[in-house]
């Protein structure tokens, strides 16, 4: 307990001195004072998590449960987009490039899961090659993340560098075979293809190396949902670092062995019993329900939107653990569900909220804002900047020095019918201005006058935007009609 208190005062401290000695990177304001309240307390909370310059692991930040100063690739992989929002693009790198580095036969092309500040695997996970702690998502969860800071930074690195390429083959194939995730072996696979020999059930570096969920309370576990729903986006995202690359044939080979995993998902996980999907299933057969559920929108693996809207709506209902609560609120924004979108965030920051220093949580906010409120979505291989403002009531919301496709942006929402940006960075990005309605007629910078096009979002809201290009030094501002 006073261990716990003095870790939080010392906290409290430096984020008070922090915030004071702070002048750069992305900065937030809004009419909504809470809100801006909410931004400052994480960015300024996230920030404190970077790594100091001459730790031997190189340029990082914690990412895992304090204090062990290590990053996770689960964490890692969830915070990502949120550093890169705060500017912490060189922590990615070394860090990225050293999960991917560090995957290996011994391991049966696992990772380490976790590495600590003296570039070690921590010991906390780990012991030898044949002993330690991996949750099997966290392969396909990198992938993903690898292909999320690519369309955030345009960095090629993640799409030609040879380490990253072979991390994406191992994962896709020898990690599949090893692990036996085939789409057909999902509900049959043994609990413990790879088990160190002989097998001590009671060493937690035995019974939980390979782990086949993120879920790590239910016992005698066969398959989790979650994992089913990693397989699919991991195998996703891979098909899209290869159309990136050029390579089309082998990208829809991928396509369609991604799709095969959401289908399991839909015909083997569904209860119709209680509309809910099944989170679980144990090596006695049988279904449960646990935690799970918000990683089904995390990787954006239901393609059933009523089956989606009854997934949402039930997660409202859970008391989740802090870290599931710090992937929703970006997952609301997404989903169409603003007011609660908003209201999670706001709880998030809340000095009241129990274990809100978990790392995760403010890196989820800062990217719940960004990307939920504000809708700034990146398109590296158009190199386009999307935004669209998800928002009832508040009427003005700016960011300022945001980094992003290596240049740097200022984006003003002023209310859901007028928005600017300034392209304050070195090099031109394509604008698609988004707006939530039908609307006919865009004016840009009061003169010019465009017609607009229109399209429905997945939850079947009309969207009216237009493209305009928004160059170095540059303002647009767009009003609809």
């Amino acid at each position: 307990m006073m261990k716990g208190l003095l870790l939080l005062l010392l906290i409290t401290v430096f984020l008070s001195t922090f915030a004071s000695a702070q002048k750069t990177g992305v900065r937030f304001q809004s009419s909504d004072t809470a809100l801006q309240n909410a931004f400052t307390w994480a960015s300024t909370m996230a920030l404190h998590y970077r790594g100091h310059p001459g730790d031997p692991v190189g340029a990082w930040y914690e990412s895992a449960l304090p204090p062990r100063f290590a990053f996770c690739m689960r964490d890692v992989s969830h915070m990502s987009i949120g550093a890169e929002i705060l500017g912490m693009h060189p922590e990615n790198k070394n860090m990225f490039t050293l999960f991917t580095t560090n995957i290996s036969a011994s391991k049966d092309w696992c990772s380490y899961w976790e590495i600590d500040k003296f570039n070690r695997p921590s010991p906390s996970d780990y012991r030898n090659d044949r002993e330690f702690w991996y949750n099997l998502d966290a392969n396909f969860d990198l992938i993903d993340a690898c292909w999320r800071s690519w369309s955030w930074t345009g960095d090629t690195m993640y799409l030609k560098n040879p380490v990253f390429l072979q991390f994406y083959s191992r994962s896709v194939n020898e990690y599949i075979h090893s692990w036996v995730l085939q789409p057909d072996s999902l509900l049959t696979r043994p609990a413990h293809p790879n088990a160190p020999v002989p097998f001590n059930m009671e060493d937690a570096f035995h019974r939980c190396r390979g782990l086949p969920s993120y879920s790590e309370g239910v016992p005698n576990l066969k398959m989790g949902v979650d994992l089913v729903a990693a397989l699919y986006r991991g195998l996703t995202s891979y098909a899209l670092i290869l159309r990136a690359n050029g390579n089309e044939k082998a990208s829809a080979g991928w396509l369609q062995k991604a799709n095969q995993y959401r289908q399991r998902i839909d015909n083997d996980w569904w209860d119709a019993g209680t509309s809910l999907y099944n989170t679980y299933f144990t090596n006695e057969h049988r279904f449960g329900k646990t935690e799970g559920e918000a990683f089904l929108l995390w990787f954006d693996a239901l393609a059933d939107t009523a089956r989606k809207r009854k997934t949402i709506e039930h997660l409202m209902q859970l008391d989740l653990n802090i870290e599931n609560q710090s992937y929703l609120p970006l997952q609301y924004y997404k989903n169409g569900y603003w007011d609660q979108a908003h209201a999670l965030t706001l709880h998030l920051a809340n000095p009241a909220t129990e274990r809100r220093e978990y790392p995760e949580v403010s890196f989820g906010v800062v990217e719940a804002i960004v990307q939920g409120l504000m809708g700034v979505e990146p398109n590296a291989l158009t190199h386009t900047v999307s935004t669209l403002f998800r928002s009832i009531g508040t009427r003005r919301c700016q960011l300022s020095d945001l980094p992003i496709l290596n240049t740097t942006l200022a984006i003003t929402h002023f209310n859901h019918t007028r928005s600017a940006m300034t392209n304050t960075g070195h090099h031109l990005v394509k604008w698609r201005a988004q707006f939530a309605g039908d609307y006919k007629t865009a004016f840009i910078n009061r003169t010019t006058v465009r017609r607009t096009s229109h399209e429905k979002d997945p939850q079947g809201q009309l969207i009216s935007y237009l493209e305009v290009e928004v160059p170095s030094g540059k303002e647009v501002s767009i009003v609809v009609k």
